[in-house]
């Protein structure tokens, strides 16, 4: 029987080291400057700034959770960490399901590799099998409206169409649990609508979502939950309709 659909944080911390820098003299500029950032510390011999500190989260299906806080309180660090890409210095993560993370469209796109040849990529990092690519290449290729520009090398794109490209191909899979760095308004006006409706229709799919994002009106429009990162530290998570006693804390 397969395990059902969650993300368990325990005692979750996590740090980066701060090479060739002095850490009492980094400690004095930092206090000038705004609260942005976690910890200053030093762990094992070297100075290192704690990014997410003795986090707990428990999630199950159906919770949705909006993360807020101000530049560098830590959202990213935990969606990446939730993602796979950090490891814990300390505690643990565990995660069931398969996870699906829209934190940088741009990662892993090949500008010298043709359209066709980036969502066979994309597909292929997001955890398709060669056949799952192939069976939703036509839908992906149609969905970003780019025609023949697909067999083209990436590098002779636009912008906007390398964001439709990345777009396309990273809203194409199945997830258990969604993990999302601001919603993604790609392209022009008519292919935003079209984006929008996307990913709805994934949020509905996915048996968790774990959005960070500044769009007060998009938290209470998608989320059930919400929790406040402040330099590393979370509050518990609470229900949205806290959401203002929250903001206000």
């Amino acid at each position: 029987m397969s395990h059902p659909v969650s993300i368990t944080c325990t005692g979750l911390t996590i740090r980066f080291p701060v090479y060739g820098v002095d850490a009492k003299s980094l400690k004095k500029s930092l206090a000038r400057t705004l609260s942005v950032g976690g910890k200053l510390g030093r762990h094992f011999g070297s100075t290192d700034v704690t990014a997410l500190q003795d986090l707990n989260l428990q999630l199950k299906a159906g919770d949705r959770l909006g993360l807020i806080g101000h530049n560098g309180s830590g959202k990213t660090t935990l969606l990446r960490a939730l993602s796979g890409a950090y490891e814990p210095d300390e505690g643990s993560i565990d995660v069931y399901g398969r996870i699906a993370a829209l934190l940088d469209l741009g990662l892993g796109i090949d500008l010298s590799a043709t359209g066709y040849d980036n969502i066979r990529l994309r597909g292929r990092i997001a955890g398709l099998s060669a056949k799952e690519i192939e069976a939703r290449l036509p839908e992906i290729a149609e969905f970003t409206g780019l025609g023949a520009f697909l067999a083209m090398p990436v590098k002779t794109y636009s912008a906007g169409m390398q964001a439709r490209l990345a777009f396309a191909t990273a809203t194409a899979v199945e997830c258990d649990v969604l993990l999302m760095d601001e919603w993604i308004a790609v392209g022009d006006a008519e292919f935003q609508k079209l984006a929008h409706k996307r990913l709805l229709s994934l949020v509905e799919r996915a048996g968790i979502l774990v959005l960070a994002t500044h769009d007060v009106d998009l938290l209470r429009l998608y989320c059930n939950k919400v929790m406040r990162l402040e330099g590393g530290v979370a509050s518990e998570v609470t229900d949205i309709r806290r959401l203002d006693e929250l903001l206000a804390a």
